[in-house]
């Protein structure tokens, strides 16, 4: 199989890219020259946001593509066209985030999704912009075009800050917030695995949109939590704190406390998809204390600081927020 991987230095693509190279598959990566490709792969370089940036591009035949992008629509649409006809499948990286909220779960891949444009040039609301992507991939590859919508992804290499967040605060030691309950069933997947099934679905020709994401309660917050508390060996106490008191305390679920959702509407809307598609086609989701292990071990390698994507925010918790909540 030969790969075309749009991206493919960073967290979800760089996984693809390796989980392809493993599979002894010919990866050609396509990406601005700002990061190494993974070891084995062919580098080609361009840059999405600018009119020839897809110069590269013009030449080439592939089985399959992958395409991770998150921001404007129209970039995946000038993708899918200037590869048609010269690429087999399109696999488009979207996001559970493209269904109507709230949705009533479980819901699967028939639930209702918000609006978008295969023609947008903005990507100011995700839900939108990842719409529009996979509009723009369906366009022009029809039922070629393998739809990701993943939810909450987490594992080595990732940039968005939420497990190295827990990571590196459990590993200061000493009272650490731990917003409850224990028994907050979460849902997640870990990259590896969202590329190790997207590189099998490829090869078997499946279309179509596909919910991936783990089981409902593949893990819990207290399972999430005191894996981060076994690997880091660190003398951590989690101090469990109700729901209630955390958001009284102004504290922001997600952003301030990544991975956490008070239980409610918006938990039960991310951590409700109906997986049963993905499962059926071949979906397998590793324990989250070996996720936590090694994200842990890759912190350790690069200096224990996480790169972090420009176009995402920073997450985290003030240590002087956390000191004030626990004191109360």
């Amino acid at each position: 199989m030969k790969l075309l991987m749009l991206g493919g230095t960073e967290f979800v693509g760089r996984a693809v890219a390796e989980a392809a190279l493993a599979r002894g598959w010919e990866v050609t990566v396509f990406h601005r020259g700002t990061h190494a490709p993974p070891e084995g792969a062919t580098a080609l370089h361009g840059d999405r946001g600018s009119a020839a940036g897809l110069a590269a591009l013009e030449e080439g035949e592939w089985d399959a593509v992958v395409d991770t992008w998150s921001g404007a629509p129209a970039a995946v649409r000038d993708a899918a066209r200037l590869l048609s006809g010269r690429v087999g499948r399109y696999a488009y990286v979207s996001s559970g985030s493209v269904y109507a909220f709230p949705p009533t779960p479980p819901f699967d891949e028939q639930a209702p999704v918000v609006a978008g444009s295969p023609d947008a040039t903005d990507a100011e609301d995700y839900a939108q912009a990842k719409r529009g992507g996979e509009l723009a991939a369906a366009e022009v590859f029809g039922d070629r075009a393998l739809l990701l919508r993943a939810g909450l992804i987490l594992g080595p290499y990732e940039n968005i800050g939420r497990l190295p967040w827990w990571l590196n605060r459990i590993a200061r030691g000493g009272p650490v917030l731990a917003p409850g309950p224990r028994e907050l069933a979460l849902q997640y997947i870990d990259v590896r695995d969202l590329a190790a099934w997207t590189v099998e679905a490829l090869e078997a020709g499946r279309g179509g949109a596909y919910n991936l994401v783990s089981e409902v309660g593949h893990a819990t917050m207290e399972e999430f939590l005191e894996s981060c508390v076994t690997v880091t060996g660190a003398d951590a106490e989690l101090r469990w704190t109700a729901p209630e008191d955390v958001l009284a305390a102004g504290i922001s679920p997600w952003i301030e406390l990544p991975v956490w959702l008070a239980p409610g509407e918006p938990d039960a809307a991310i951590y409700g998809s109906d997986v049963s598609k993905a499962l059926a086609a071949g979906l397998r989701c590793r324990p989250v204390g070996e996720t936590v292990a090694d994200t842990w071990a890759w912190l350790q390698r690069i200096g224990g600081v996480a790169p972090q994507r420009p176009d995402r925010p920073v997450v985290g918790l003030p240590a002087e927020k956390e000191a004030a909540v626990l004191r109360g």
